[in-house]
């Protein structure tokens, strides 16, 4: 992995994830959003997402898996490199964080956790497939996102029903790297 990734998630571990236009722009205004997660667009809209995202001097992620019109085979990784200025993807799909690690792309692998299933494919999955980072939501669960951190060398971000600063240390507290959220009270503490 990069450092520069690590390195702008560990300076402020509170990640802009936004899901239209209005919340792009306020993330963009605010000196302490360092990384943007893009949960919003189609394949006419995405590079433009992307590029205010640039321009305003920040790290823009793509969860590929949300932008209308793309696939979900390993093109949509290739349209994305091609087509934008993203720095990375998130994907709940192995095979495009293999496909982004393949065009040197960040990578972040989103668990959604629902059961106990779901934890231990986090475990089965992680040396398969080796994100930069994994994201598990949703990320109110201290206890479990501890379990996750003990038994990966991958940075953990929290994410899903982060809304206070409550949720956002006991994240951090149980060894997530950061927390992403769609709340923009939280990008502002």
């Amino acid at each position: 992995m990069d450092r520069i990734y690590y390195d702008a998630i560990e300076g402020n571990p509170v990640i802009a994830a936004v899901k239209d236009m209005e919340g792009l722009m306020r993330c963009c205004e605010l000196e302490d959003i360092k990384v943007v997660f893009i949960l919003f667009g189609d394949i006419c809209s995405i590079g433009d997402i992307v590029g205010k995202v640039k321009e305003s001097g920040r790290l823009a992620m793509v969860h590929v898996d949300l932008v209308a019109g793309l696939s979900p085979k390993e093109v949509a990784v290739d349209y994305i490199r091609e087509h934008t200025k993203a720095d990375g993807i998130i994907t709940t799909k192995p095979s495009l964080v293999r496909r982004g690690k393949e065009l040197a792309l960040c990578t972040v692998m989103r668990y959604f956790l629902i059961d106990s299933m779901a934890l231990e494919n986090i475990k089965n999955q992680q040396s398969a497939v080796r994100p930069d980072f994994i994201e598990v939501l949703p990320g109110l669960m201290p206890k479990i996102i501890r379990n996750i951190c003990h038994s990966t060398r991958i940075p953990v971000i929290a994410g899903g029903l982060i809304t206070d600063k409550e949720a956002v240390m006991g994240a951090l507290g149980a060894g997530a790297i950061a927390v992403s959220t769609t709340n923009q009270e939280v990008w502002e503490m």
